[in-house]
């Protein structure tokens, strides 16, 4: 018997594109898993399966019982190139966009602006010798490594900005309009990038900065030492994001001006701190006098204390009335000390 759940006959893309799904996450007990979702026989869910394997999207190892099942590759190309000297839209057009040719055409879009802008910063910035790209398809998602083995990225924005630890710049860097060299950048692109894909990741030194959707900006400290820069992003094949959307996201709509941010605050704690002192809010508020609205992102901090809250409720609003400063995800302690700024702000 059929489940609520089950397609029509005329379903059988949308089958297949749910059980690709399940052998991304994880290739184990895929054919009953495939048959408990949709109320079908074990016989039926592996008749699916068998046509999946039949036109190359996915490999199986093992008995019928104990089969696992990968995704299998189905284009990939790296090359390393001489920094000097190279043009970000030739790598693309002649190396890595006849790859994703036949993909819808937002997701070409998506990794047209994606890999040029990535790699444009590694010949920016980097000052290494060789930057090295990688590209690799399977039915569900594609997936594109860039890398270079110069100063690394943390670092240059560190001593850049005079900062006193290198998990600043990650800070800095999910504010967005931040760049080493103004004259030559607005400093948009890795945080528009970011956020255009499914996974959007920074690897340099021992820290690695995350954008993964709703998860937002995420710091981890690794025992791997990267040398360099390795950027790594992901996107599904079928992803309806476009452009236009993240862009507008984060524009004015009639000036078309980067003017938005969302800075996820936890990324301004260090391990085993809390966000109380008025030297920590002025970190936190650097370089928020270039936008008009700052979404300030409090998952993850528990309580703040009175001097950050006035720092920037206050002392910082005081200054600079043009901009916005709007609380998110904020707990109940959080909500309430903002209030107590807020309101003492307003009655003066």
């Amino acid at each position: 018997m059929k489940g609520d759940n089950f397609p029509m006959k005329n379903d059988k893309q949308a089958i297949h594109q749910f059980a690709l799904g399940l052998i991304a996450t994880d290739g184990r007990r895929v054919g009953s898993r495939l048959a408990t979702h949709f109320g079908v026989s074990r016989q039926v869910a592996n008749g699916y399966l068998s046509a999946l394997l039949a036109d190359g999207l996915v490999d199986a190892e093992g008995s019928t019982q104990a089969r696992v099942y990968r995704l299998r590759t189905l284009a990939e190309a790296s090359h390393t190139y001489a920094r000097a000297g190279l043009q970000e839209d030739v790598v693309w057009r002649r190396d890595f966009a006849p790859l994703v040719a036949h993909l819808p055409a937002n997701v070409r879009d998506i990794w047209g602006h994606g890999v040029t802008e990535m790699v444009n910063n590694a010949i920016d910035h980097s000052g290494s010798d060789d930057v090295r790209v990688r590209l690799t398809r399977n039915a569900v998602a594609t997936e594109v490594q860039i890398a270079d083995d110069g100063e690394g990225i943390f670092q240059k924005i560190q001593r850049a900005l005079g900062l006193f630890d290198a998990r600043e710049a990650i800070l800095e860097l999910a504010k967005g309009k931040l760049t080493t060299a103004p004259a030559q950048h607005s400093g948009e692109r890795i945080f528009f990038t970011s956020r255009t894909m499914d996974v959007f990741e920074i690897r340099s030194g021992r820290l690695v900065f995350s954008h993964a959707g709703a998860q937002r900006d995420v710091l981890t400290e690794t025992c791997t030492d990267v040398a360099g820069t390795e950027i790594a992003m992901r996107l599904a094949n079928t992803s309806t994001r476009t452009l236009r959307e993240v862009f507008d996201a984060f524009a004015d709509p009639e000036e078309y001006s980067f003017d938005r941010t969302v800075v996820p605050l936890r990324l301004a704690q260090h391990e085993g701190e809390k966000l109380v002192s008025r030297s920590q809010a002025k970190r936190v508020a650097h370089r928020f006098e270039r936008f008009k609205l700052v979404q300030l992102d409090f998952a993850g901090v528990e309580e703040i204390g009175q001097a950050f809250a006035d720092e920037l409720f206050r002392v910082f609003a005081d200054a600079h009335p043009d901009v916005q400063l709007l609380p998110i995800n904020a707990s109940a302690p959080i909500a309430h000390m903002v209030s107590r700024v807020t309101a003492a702000r307003a009655i003066r």
